[in-house]
């Protein structure tokens, strides 16, 4: 299977379709979550996630490290569910240039590496105005430019748009 890149707005159905996909792969998934529960809304969020996954999904937890992850599970290369791109880039965003440099650059390498199929959930963040603050300018930025590698790095896009997945490649 191929590694899928599923974008959408925030509520669109982007998780639930990379769950869909991650089902069809037909083997074992593990769900790498990218959250932290820094608030209860968030950790409502989380919640939520938790409930409709499958229970016999292994489940990573890790917010900035993902090429280790790819790594780690290279030997027995499980469908890995990585939601979500958006929340991973704010994490790095919030460790620092030098971080994020390393651990974008760290996963690129070892996405196009892993054996198994890999999906990967991210905002489309390009479809509104210009954020109005500096931070909010660079990180639709850097979110841009990151799904625009990621969509290079993926044998199939699929945009999702009210609950609807459309494929783009």
């Amino acid at each position: 299977m191929a590694h899928t890149l599923i974008l959408g707005g925030i509520r669109s159905g982007k998780s639930a379709q990379a769950e869909q996909v991650a089902r069809q792969s037909g083997g074992a998934v593990v769900y790498v979550a990218t959250a932290t529960a820094g608030d209860l809304e968030m950790a409502e969020r989380i919640r939520q996630h938790r409930q409709r996954r499958p229970a016999r999904w292994s489940l990573v937890e890790e917010p900035l490290a993902l090429g280790r992850v790819l790594r780690d599970h290279r030997a027995q290369y499980p469908c890995l569910l990585i939601d979500c791109m958006s929340l991973w880039l704010s994490n790095l965003l919030h460790a620092g240039d030098e971080t994020m440099a390393r651990e974008r650059a760290d996963f690129q390498h070892a996405l196009d590496d892993y054996p198994g199929p890999v999906v990967i959930v991210s905002n489309e963040v390009g479809l509104g105005t210009i954020g109005m603050d500096p931070l909010t300018r660079r990180f639709t930025d850097q979110l841009g430019w990151l799904n625009q590698a990621l969509a290079a790095h993926c044998q199939q896009v699929i945009l999702v748009a009210a609950g609807l997945p459309l494929v783009l490649k």
